[in-house]
């Protein structure tokens, strides 16, 4: 069995044993799509009403401005790996709320560590405070973070604003575009440190 179908597998998993509310309104789950050995994951809120109908996350306008953001630093989508928070819409497109994120974190954690991407960009206030809880993504959005976590095993992020936000204002647009070119510079930046830990590691004398 290969990765990709191992992450398939884990999802199978986790559609019977996630015990989310949402369940019970939802067409469907929506797990995450994209490679399982993506350098970058990318993290929104919660399906939309066109994700519910396709099982796939950002399917609609927002997917779409996504497409051609990593298009324009050289991505495709089929390239990285994209989730949420939430797996499956809550009613009307409210906000998920915290009962529903914690009945859906293991499964979030699970992708993560399975697919171990050297960052994970948040999409949006929702999923940024969902692991920063005290930051505000007005004042940290195209910051990198760096962190460790106790069950991640990913230590770098970088918060931006999320495309459906920016899709129609055209500032916030502006800026998440400008943000997202910094990916590739972060990601090299990422790399350097690594080869230096590595280095040293290997240098060091017991």
């Amino acid at each position: 069995m290969n990765k990709q179908e191992e992450l398939k597998k884990i999802h199978e998993k986790w559609f019977s044993q996630c015990k989310c509310e949402l369940k019970k309104t939802a067409t469907q789950p929506v797990p995450g799509n994209g490679s399982a050995h993506a350098k970058i994951v990318f993290i929104g809120e919660a399906p939309g009403k066109s994700e519910d109908e396709q099982g796939r996350p950002f399917v609609g306008a927002a997917g779409k401005f996504l497409a051609e953001m990593l298009e324009s630093i050289g991505l495709k989508r089929e390239e990285i790996y994209i989730t949420n928070i939430v797996k499956y819409r809550p009613p009307n497109n409210r906000d998920p709320l915290p009962e529903e994120k914690d009945a859906c974190r293991e499964w979030l954690i699970e992708e993560l560590n399975f697919i171990n991407p050297k960052l994970v960009v948040f999409l949006g206030r929702h999923s940024m405070n969902d692991f920063f809880p005290a930051e505000k993504i007005s004042a940290i959005h195209g910051k990198l973070l760096i962190k460790k976590f106790n069950k991640i095993e990913t230590k770098y992020f970088l918060p931006l604003y999320h495309p459906a936000a920016a899709l129609y204002n055209g500032g916030m647009r502006e800026t998440l575009t400008e943000d997202f070119k910094k990916i590739p510079k972060f990601l090299e930046k990422i790399k350097k440190q690594e080869n230096k830990i590595s280095l040293a590691s290997q240098n060091k004398i017991f």
